[in-house]
């Protein structure tokens, strides 16, 4: 655990995630009954471990894993994993086997809120006032009854009253919290947290978590879910190292389902560009998650998680890939989350997915992202724009890169004018060794980017 230079989060730079939702993935119950013995359903995760590896990514992130009463997110015990999953010591064996595999580990953590079982809630709701825990829960009013039926309200999650908000602010409810994530390095030899509902937890505390963190784990990665607002908010010096990039997520898909790059150009542009609000910030990207429909279930155009796939992998920040959907499986919300997260056979749906073709895809560019200085760390430049079309320079001290993306039914012609400054001579094809082009007079002449495909150049090619 940590990193080699001391530098905050400086490995996520060069990091390809793969994104496990466990409850579903290894198929545990959908209700905690807390009297069975823990089930070693995390036993499944190895082989998916292995393939993730094999597709090229080297950091793993994984769902909420500790007791809860249901999905997760409804935390009982945060210093025990869920019997529905195993045991403490399963999971300290599956991290280390990720970490012998080259995969780095961060967890969900579950600080905004807890479940209604959970320990400390239970004693407020069985001693009322009395409960020396009564100081740990937001808003909490004994002149008024819950909508569940307790003699007190208090503050719930986004108005949901089975998530107990906690009051992050308490000294108390600080110590448990970072009591259980000392516990989770010590244990679990993790790397990082991915903050769950960020964007409610008390600044003061986030900043505190910060501190605490890097002063303890040189390198321990700090992920906040941001879905709305200014992520320089959450991921700066002082607080988090990166946000979930929810802008960039929804112009991937609707950019290809409505022919309309503009979205989506005009979002990295604002983040990334030479005015970037982001430059420099490596922000999660991703297609899909544990919340969202699956990206397939949004694109009319199956072909088109190919492009989607070559922008993700090509553009500023972190990629991550939410597991099953290297295949492009499909998954709709309908009254529960549930089609979000199935539980899968490794084997059965690589072998049967009608776009399992798509794997092959993702593996191939990470590789090339993998290679590539630019592409990790380059800095960010608009090329060209069009309904299906879209090009950028990605360029560092090392290697500039071109990417041209045509997600058109047929080959498109791009007339690329290069800014001052960009290397001219020989561009080699990194999607098709051997085919090269050359830059002239600050102009690069695409006679044919492929159909629903792309063209990704660099003048520094890495073997």
């Amino acid at each position: 655990m940590g990193d080699k230079n001391g530098a905050p989060g400086s490995w996520s730079r060069d990091a390809f995630f793969y994104h496990i939702y466990p409850l579903g993935l290894c198929g545990a119950p959908e209700k905690n009954d807390f009297t069975s013995p823990a089930q070693p359903r995390l036993e499944k995760l190895y082989g998916w471990l292995t393939h993730a590896r094999s597709l090229g990514a080297n950091a793993l992130y994984l769902g909420p894993l500790f007791e809860s009463s249901t999905h997760g997110y409804d935390t009982v015990d945060y210093l025990t994993v869920d019997r529905r999953l195993g045991t403490n010591a399963d999971l300290a064996r599956l991290c280390a086997f990720a970490r012998d595999a080259g995969l780095r580990v961060i967890l969900d953590a579950v600080f905004n809120h807890v479940g209604r079982d959970f320990w400390a809630f239970r004693d407020l709701r069985a001693r009322g006032k009395a409960s020396e825990y009564a100081a740990w829960f937001s808003g909490l009013d004994f002149q008024k009854h819950s909508p569940l039926g307790d003699p007190f309200s208090y503050e719930g999650w986004n108005g949901h009253y089975s998530l107990v908000k906690l009051d992050v602010r308490r000294p108390e409810v600080k110590a448990h919290l970072f009591t259980a994530l000392t516990r989770w390095v010590e244990e679990f030899g993790i790397d990082g947290l991915r903050l769950d509902a960020a964007d409610c937890l008390d600044i003061g505390f986030l900043q505190e978590l910060a501190g605490f963190c890097r002063g303890r784990w040189p390198g321990f990665w700090l992920l906040g879910e941001i879905i709305h607002g200014d992520y320089r908010k959450w991921a700066n010096p002082s607080t988090l190292d990166s946000v979930t990039n929810y802008e960039c997520y929804k112009g991937l898909y609707s950019s290809h389902a409505e022919a309309n790059f503009f979205e989506i150009a005009w979002s990295l542009n604002r983040q990334f560009g030479p005015q970037g609000l982001y430059r420099g910030l490596p922000l999660y990207n991703f297609a899909d998650n544990h919340d969202v429909d699956r990206v397939a279930s949004l694109l009319p155009v199956k072909a088109h998680l190919g492009t989607l796939s070559c922008i993700l992998f090509t553009m500023p920040g972190v990629p991550s890939i939410y597991y099953g959907s290297e295949w492009g499986i499909e998954g709709k919300k309908n009254h529960s989350d549930a089609p979000l997260r199935p539980s899968l056979d490794l084997e059965v749906v690589a072998r049967e997915s009608p776009n399992r073709w798509l794997a092959e895809v993702i593996s191939k560019l990470a590789g090339v992202r993998a290679r590539s200085p630019a592409l990790t760390t380059g800095d960010y430049t608009q090329l060209h724009v069009a309904s299906l079309q879209l090009a950028f320079l990605r360029r560092c001290p090392a290697e500039s890169v071109i990417v041209a993306v045509n997600a058109d039914a047929k080959p498109a012609r791009m007339d690329l004018e290069l800014p001052g400054g960009a290397p001219h001579g020989a561009y080699t094809d990194l999607l098709e060794p051997g085919r090269s082009f050359r830059v002239s007079g600050g102009r690069l002449l695409l006679a044919e980017v492929p159909a629903r495909w792309a063209r990704v150049l660099s003048n520094s090619p890495v073997s």
